[in-house]
Parts: C-alpha cells; structure tokens; sequence
C-alpha cells in the first residue's frame, strides 16, 4: 500500500491513541503524581540477560527510564510518572518495535500490592472516558474489567497451564520458552490477569518476599494473552541490588554478549530509596488492546520498514 494511504488509514486509530495519552495524563496528575522527564542517552543500563541495548556515541539509548526515576525517588520524589521512548535491539515483531513507548510510574511508601490496585483504577478509568464500560472487546472476545481482577502465582500458572513445574523449568533453562508457548496465552482471557511472585532468579531489581525468600514481589499484567506491564516492589539493598548486577553481567558476558559498565551513580542512590514500587507499561499494547488492533504496526505512525 502507499505510504500516503497507510497513514491516512491510520488516522481514527492515532486519534485514539493521542486520547489515551491524555487520559492517562489526567489520571495520573489528578492522583498528585508528577510527570518528569529523564534522558535517553545514559552512561549505564541495568544489566538484565534478556535485555539487549542500543549504543550511541559510546552510552546507551536506555531500554527503560527505570534507573533515572528511581534516583528522583531516593532524592524524595514521592510520586512520579514519564511517558517516553525507549529502545530495545533485535525487538521486532507482531507485538515489539525496536523503538516503542512506555508509561512508567513510581511511588514511594508503596508495594506491588498497591501497582496492582493502581493498574485496575488506570484501566477502568480509560475504558470510561472512551466509552467501553465495563468490558473491552477484542478480537471477538469480551475482557471484563469489574474488580478486583484474577491474581496468580507464576507457580500456579505452572501448574495449571504447562507440562512441567516451574522447578523444571527453571532448570531445564525453557523457562520463558515454557511460559510464551504455554502459560502467557491463557492468561486474562476473560478478565485481566496479574502473574506474580516470579523466582528470584528472574526479578534483579525486585525485592524478595517476606513470606518466601524464593520468589520476588514483582507481577505482570496480561490482556487477551498479551503481557502490558512488568511492575515491582523495589530492591533498596544496594549490596544486594550489586550481587545481583554482577550475575546478570557474569551470564551476558558467558552467552557472548557485550559488557555493560555498572550504573554506579544509581546504585550509590539506593542508600536513600525507602519502600517503593514501580512498574513499566507498554503504551502501544495498550493501544491496541483498546483499538482492537492484532499487530502493533497498526497504532503507531511509522514503523521502521516505512521510514
């Protein structure tokens, strides 16, 4: 199709999508958060495994405003949101874009418990202000909105949804293999899902739950099988938040991938970060969540085949 005429078949859809960014710019301002604005070009990403970054000029498009904001956080912020760019390598597909847009947002004296609440008044608050109600459909299936939504343990999932514990797994190295083929399509099919208490080995910056030292209090967010957010309770240990880095760094060095210089300046932070908790969601899922949308192609401007 021409350029001209794709972008112009856009236009209902890109509508839409400027709606939702200032639906959620009202939300989040009426909650007494304050939108901030942090670089993208940094010296210094958290080392994550499965995390791949972009290098410009010697730094880093970051991947995440995450480390940024939390040292707002350490420095007294007590509420904070951001909507921005970022910019992940090798991401491309129906549902990733190399360059994408992400809302964040943090608060102090808060816990994953509160994100998860915070998520169900987000969402029932757009799907009012568009007129939805309570349910979206999409894709000829109707997702109920009505609180509170399901909650369950990366564990349970497991257990219900997969041929294997989340043990085997774990140490089988399937796990996200396991979890994208069978665990992830079934979750928030009816209503929105909230998988929580990931292993420890997979949250290097969430805090280890105080019942169970095994698992972290971090949960994603899924509607219609699609994860829209990651969020947590944050790790404010810096020692711990150090040991962590060096084996998220030990495993990218050991499967090939390029070093990353450690984030001195955050981790120095985290010596003021009181109880907190953060999350990060994918603003263009969450366009075609409510635009009906299969293929994330179809809510932004310009992909980068078009450019």
């Amino acid at each position: 199709m021409d350029g001209s005429l794709l972008l112009a078949k856009k236009q209902n859809t890109l509508r839409l999508r400027a709606k939702i960014l200032q639906e959620i710019r009202s939300f989040f301002i009426a909650g007494g958060y304050l939108e901030i604005d942090t670089p993208c070009l940094i010296p210094a990403p958290a080392p994550e495994f499965h995390i791949d970054t972009m290098i410009c000029h010697g730094w880093f498009l970051h991947p995440s405003p995450e480390l940024c904001m939390k040292r707002l956080l350490a420095a007294g912020y007590g509420k904070i949101f951001q909507v921005c760019r970022c910019f992940r390598n090798h991401e491309r597909g129906a549902r990733h874009l190399p360059e994408f847009t992400m809302l964040e947002w943090y608060r102090r004296d808060a816990d994953y418990l509160d994100l998860m609440e915070e998520c169900e008044n987000l969402i029932l608050h757009l799907a009012a202000a568009l007129g939805c109600g309570g349910a979206i459909s999409y894709q000829g299936k109707v997702i109920h909105l009505q609180k509170p939504w399901e909650r369950i343990t990366v564990k349970g999932a497991f257990e219900k949804f997969a041929s294997l514990s989340i043990e085997e797994a774990l140490s089988g190295d399937c796990f996200d293999e396991v979890l994208t083929a069978r665990v992830e399509p079934n979750l928030g099919r009816e209503e929105p899902t909230f998988l929580c208490d990931y292993p420890l080995a997979l949250g290097s910056l969430a805090r280890a739950k105080k019942e169970d030292a095994a698992v972290v209090e971090r949960f994603e967010l899924y509607m219609a099988g699609m994860e829209l957010a990651n969020a947590f309770t944050e790790l404010t240990d810096p020692e711990e938040q150090r040991r962590r880095f060096m084996k998220e760094e030990d495993d990218r060095r050991q499967a090939g991938k390029p070093p990353y210089p450690a984030p001195e300046p955050f981790l120095a932070s985290l010596e003021g970060l009181e109880e907190s908790a953060g999350i990060a969601l994918g603003f263009d899922r969450l366009v075609m969540i409510f635009a009906d949308a299969l293929q994330i192609d179809d809510v932004v401007a310009f992909t980068p085949e078009t450019l």
